[in-house]
């Protein structure tokens, strides 16, 4: 098999989400602009799954867009799991709200418009899960910004570490960015981490 299937592969032999999230994806290709902003179905069941692992009971999404990620990682917090998610787009805000409204998981979200970097320094208390995915050339500010928040143990996942490749030799600001927060994350004594090569990169962080 030619290694270019091999992702379209991992899709196919990866259980499906739910099918609200198959129409919230659907609705998005046909509504919004940017829908490659989407996670995806690999990165979603993967943020599923660790949360229904590690159980949060507080979770903080840097970037939601039309919720698709923040749902997945609803669907494997517990009952009483708060998800706060962080979005500078007010329709993407009144889209995943219409979805949140419809899911079982969707009272556990709350969305709050503005700045992330404003939205983090606002709040109070500890989490134990923290996703990454807004604007690539605040990535190392967001991670920095976080991890005083995070408990001991608590997880840190950050999307599009590889950056489509352009990590490899960084010329923009985003590309650099990107590139500082996974060098300063693999040398980072507060920190473990796996660098994983899924979809267009995952970092997982674990807080020592």
């Amino acid at each position: 098999m030619a290694l270019e299937h091999l992702d379209d592969y991992c899709i196919e032999t990866t259980q499906s989400e739910p099918d609200l999230l198959l129409e919230l994806v659907e609705k998005t290709y046909s509504d919004m602009g940017y829908p490659n902003k989407l996670s995806g179905k690999t990165i979603g069941r993967t943020l599923k799954l660790l949360a229904k692992i590690a159980q949060p009971k507080r979770a903080l999404e840097i970037g939601m867009f039309t919720g698709y990620s923040a749902l997945s990682i609803a669907e494997g917090m517990p009952v009483d799991g708060e998800l706060i998610c962080c979005e500078t787009n007010p329709r993407a805000i009144e889209f995943a709200q219409s979805f949140f409204d419809r899911s079982e998981h969707g009272k556990k979200i709350s969305a709050i418009f503005g700045s992330a970097l404003d939205t983090i320094n606002s709040l109070e208390g500890e989490f134990d899960f923290v996703f990454i995915d807004a604007d690539k050339r605040n990535y190392l500010n967001y991670y920095e910004a976080v991890l005083p928040l995070v408990k001991s143990g608590g997880l840190i996942i950050i999307d599009n570490s590889l950056w489509q490749g352009r990590v490899l030799d960084p010329k923009e600001n985003s590309d650099i960015a990107v590139d500082q927060v996974n060098r300063l994350i693999a040398q980072d004594n507060r920190v473990e981490n796996v660098h994983l090569n899924v979809r267009d990169g995952l970092n997982i962080v674990v807080k020592h």
